[in-house]
């Protein structure tokens, strides 16, 4: 993993027909054989048509100038759910979950302003020490001297625990916040998926909209309080949501605040037992934490892409691209782009400028909660740092079968005693 991606004329991703080079396979990420291919794609064909896929024909747009003209320009790369939403995968009209992330201004502008004020920095700084709290008693309960899974008693058990708080849930029901997040992105067809059909996915995240629902209307006969369900019962923009689109709001939430965070968790932990001299860095000088979490997320890249569609014809790197095309945006490769950032197949914890990644998006649909996962991130850190200095990833990561989210299933771990 340390050194640069480089030409393999022996590996599949330079033997393929360039016609024939798809990334849209989840398999390609579970398996984490995508770096090749990318590397091909941006060298040969940063803005690539492929026009047979399992999700239809599609444009790879891979390289990091062109996925930010993308994402500024949403006056012609459009998010509509109508047209397709933000996957490469249709969602079926009949199940769609609209929510703000798949719609273009006014009123992804009006939506997502309702729910901005949780994560504004006052009240970041009003939540640290209860995320600090939390996270200590998490570390502190972990075992010394065996093997336990980090995604699942570390990862898991912080993000839900912050996602309850964002909620008011009843806390000790926060489990179902982390069911709901995997089933709304599983892939279906992934044997480890909580859900096997785009039906039964539909199915579960109406039960969640029937419980979240009961929450709501507690809520909306209240005073207004500070929390995410009520800012949504009370918001002058959202108060009125359909069945689905409080469905998708929803699921956007949860997953929003779940999956970035949880993966990076796990995604730091790996990237540091894979570079021993950066991890021995940072034992040395604890500081640098700071830089080191947006460089984490930089890494382990947890939203693989994120999807467009074409409302006009337009020219980009290039290449004609025609109203209606679908146009992918990967950004897992535009953090390895080397025209963009040096050395990006490195993970360098006092990277120069950190933050200049993709993994948050750019422009109107960049992650209202990035800071909140950053906090979190720089809270664990901190906080096992002073607990402990070595904990040693003792086996391979098991990734999830998904071209969306760039996750982590386990990750074997232990604290020498």
């Amino acid at each position: 993993m340390n050194a640069p991606v480089s030409y393999d004329p022996h590996s599949e991703a330079w033997l393929l027909p360039l016609d024939k080079l798809d990334v849209s396979h989840p398999k390609l990420y579970e398996d984490s054989t995508w770096p090749a291919y990318f590397a091909r794609l941006r060298r040969e064909a940063p803005v690539h048509y492929v026009p047979e896929s399992p999700y239809g024909p599609y444009w790879a747009v891979s390289k990091y100038k062109d996925i930010m003209h993308v994402e500024v320009n949403h006056a012609v790369y459009s998010s509509d759910n109508e047209l397709g939403g933000i996957q490469i995968e249709d969602q079926p009209k009949s199940m769609s979950r609209p929510s703000f992330i798949r719609m273009d201004p006014p009123r992804h502008d009006e939506q997502r302003r309702v729910v901005s004020p949780i994560v504004a920095p006052l009240n970041l700084a009003n939540m640290e020490s209860l995320i600090r709290e939390r996270t200590r008693k998490v570390l502190d309960e972990l075992p010394v001297g065996e093997e336990f899974d980090w995604v699942e008693r570390v990862s898991i058990e912080l993000t839900t625990m912050m996602l309850a708080t964002l909620f008011d849930f009843p806390f000790e029901e926060r489990r179902k916040l982390t069911y709901w997040s995997d089933v709304a992105i599983c892939n279906v067809n992934s044997p480890d998926a909580p859900v096997h059909s785009e039906e039964e996915r539909f199915e579960k995240l109406g039960e969640m909209a029937k419980y979240m629902s009961e929450l709501w209307n507690e809520r909306v006969n209240a005073p207004p309080r500070f929390d995410l369900i009520s800012m949504l019962a009370h918001g002058e923009a959202t108060r009125n949501l359909t069945p689905r689109e409080f469905m998708g709001t929803l699921g956007l939430l949860i997953v929003g605040g779940n999956d970035t965070t949880r993966n990076s968790m796990s995604g730091g932990l790996l990237a540091l037992s894979r570079h021993p001299e950066q991890y021995q860095k940072l034992r040395d000088n604890p500081a640098l934490v700071t830089g080191m979490v947006p460089e984490t997320i930089r890494y382990q890249t947890p939203v693989i892409h994120m999807r467009r569609t074409a409302l006009a014809d337009a020219e980009l790197g290039g290449k004609q691209i025609r109203r209606g095309d679908k146009v992918v945006i990967w950004y897992i490769s535009g953090n390895r782009d080397e025209d963009a950032i040096k050395a990006p197949n490195e993970f360098i914890i006092d990277r120069a400028r950190p933050r200049e990644h993709l993994s948050f998006g750019f422009g109107i649909h960049r992650c209202v909660g990035n800071r909140l996962a950053e906090l979190q991130l720089k809270i664990l850190w901190e906080e096992l740092l002073q607990r402990h200095p070595v904990v040693e990833v003792t086996g391979e990561p098991k990734y999830v079968y998904s071209n969306f989210i760039h996750g982590i299933r386990s990750l074997p771990a232990r604290i020498p005693g």
